[in-house]
């Protein structure tokens, strides 16, 4: 494991794809991430430096030329307001409550707005962003921690092992991990593994497929 290769001198950077963490955890268990006892162990002795999260918020909607892509918008946006405080996991809590809570577990935030186009499109991905702030970030770092299943982050993990000597660990959910990205990292930390990780929601939703 991770503690045989571990030094408490090495400097930890950790990058959290948080919409990724949110649909595995919903899809495979119907619950969601405690973000304080993964960041606890993704860190464990070693020297946290910066701990980011990224984030989309619901509100951010492209402007529409007829009622009718108006209304798909509206409908859309509500959606995707519901989907934040399914995220929280108690109904009724804000969207502002869970990005509050992420920073009380030790994440600063990066926000941008979900853009919700006609017939209920949505672009709201951190991919770019976060490779930006990887790689601006790796000097100052040892180990890299991206915590997400996305494959598309491959050769972000190639450039900072190979390009910056950092050692890169991903944290995912393995069922739901892409294999490119768990090949290419130093270490893949399953988070289905790390007790407390994943709490199970307290309320039904039905679901249809």
């Amino acid at each position: 494991m991770r503690q045989g290769v571990a030094n408490s001198n090495q400097r930890v950077g950790i990058f959290v794809d948080v919409s990724n963490l949110y649909h595995s955890a919903k899809n495979l268990y119907q619950g969601r991430v405690n973000y304080a006892e993964l960041i606890k162990h993704l860190v464990g002795d070693r020297q946290l430096i910066r701990a980011m999260a990224y984030v989309v918020k619901s509100e951010g909607v492209e402007p529409q030329h007829s009622s009718r892509e108006t209304a798909a918008q509206n409908r859309a946006r509500l959606a995707a307001s519901a989907a934040s405080a399914d995220m929280i996991g108690n109904g009724g809590s804000s969207e502002a409550s869970f990005f509050e809570a992420l920073e009380k577990a030790g994440f600063e935030l990066r926000m941008k707005d979900l853009q919700i186009f006609a017939g209920g499109m949505k672009k709201g991905d951190w991919d770019v962003g976060i490779a930006v702030d990887a790689i601006r970030m790796m000097p100052s770092l040892d180990v890299v921690i991206l915590v997400t299943g996305d494959g598309d982050f491959v050769p972000l993990v190639n450039y900072l092992k190979w390009g910056g000597g950092c050692v890169v660990e991903v944290a995912s959910f393995r069922r739901s991990a892409s294999s490119k990205i768990v090949e290419a990292a130093d270490e893949f930390i399953n988070i289905e593994t790390i007790p407390r990780a994943i709490m199970k929601s307290r309320y039904r939703r039905t679901t249809r497929q």
